[in-house]
């Protein structure tokens, strides 16, 4: 990662604030995985038979679990390995297997999680459903591209990105494509608040907060902003705080983010109780098991 931005992000503040996009900021999850994800997935992988069973899968991981907000290249897999799971599903004579032990070698290649990672890994390695997984992930862009816009975001995120900003170093830390990011963030004029946009493509979630902030910072002036399980152990991978928006609850997360949490942030108050008490209920509003096998 030599030439990563996030190698030379230096502190201007004493506390840095790292903030996941989707679903954290923008109310875009659902619009993003039911009218752009979930149709494609289906069409692409040949789903139209069981594609009830799959809406289901695929909301469950990427919109109703702990691993709600994943990178999508490991959300897919997940998707397509809880389908072939099912009875209902292998009834019907439908199998992804091809498909997962492509994925799986992938993800286990050590290569970015990302088009760029997949083209890589695909110079050596040239399975038909690596193909078909280029295919629907450049099929999925297209739709979020034509679909999604006009989401703002939601209320009390740039007033709270104005008052951060006076004591801190702001910097998106997300797994969506980086022009999607910035395409979202000057829409809605709120890029300004911001030293750096980092997608996917400048590594995972935990890589972003290291390069950009572990070091640089006291540990306790360091805080994520997120609304998955995967943005609390980013910040945990580095030692820093988190602040759940929680889903469902957002406009709540937000307020109390403004009108209480950021101060305690900044007054050095926020760890400790104050903090464990938001995260166990974080932890509560999302379930471990799919609906199916609870």
């Amino acid at each position: 990662m030599a030439s990563n931005p996030l190698n030379a992000f230096k502190p201007e503040h004493a506390f840095f604030v790292g903030i996941d996009s989707d679903g954290c900021v923008f109310d875009s999850m659902e619009i993003k995985h039911k009218e752009c994800f979930i149709p494609t997935t289906i069409k692409q992988w040949k789903l139209q038979a069981v594609s009830k069973y799959a809406r289901e899968a695929a909301e469950y991981v990427n919109l109703y679990s702990k691993g709600r907000g994943i990178n999508r290249w490991p959300a897919l897999l997940q998707v397509l390995e809880l389908l072939e799971e099912r009875p209902e599903v292998r009834a019907r004579g439908v199998t992804s297997k091809g498909a997962i032990e492509a994925l799986r070698a992938f993800l286990a290649s050590g290569k970015p999680q990302s088009n760029e990672g997949l083209q890589d890994y695909m110079h050596t390695n040239h399975a038909h459903e690596l193909r078909m997984a280029m295919v629907w992930s450049h099929a999925v862009n297209a739709a979020i591209h034509e679909l999604v816009h006009g989401v703002p975001p939601f209320p009390l995120v740039r007033e709270c990105l104005a008052k951060a900003r006076q004591k801190a170093d702001l910097l998106v830390v997300s797994q969506t494509p980086t022009p999607a990011l910035e395409k979202e963030w000057a829409e809605h004029d709120i890029a300004k608040f911001v030293r750096l946009i980092a997608g996917q493509e400048l590594g995972t979630k935990s890589e972003h907060l290291k390069l950009a902030a572990e070091g640089k910072y006291e540990k306790t002036k360091v805080l994520m902003l997120g609304d998955a399980p995967g943005d609390l152990k980013a910040a945990r991978s580095v030692g820093a705080l988190f602040f759940p928006i929680n889903p469902g609850d957002e406009e709540a997360s937000w307020k109390l983010l403004h009108d209480e949490a950021l101060d305690k942030f900044f007054a050095g108050t926020y760890a400790g109780p104050y903090e464990a008490k938001l995260i166990e209920a974080f932890d509560a509003s999302l379930p471990a098991l799919p609906p199916w096998k609870r």
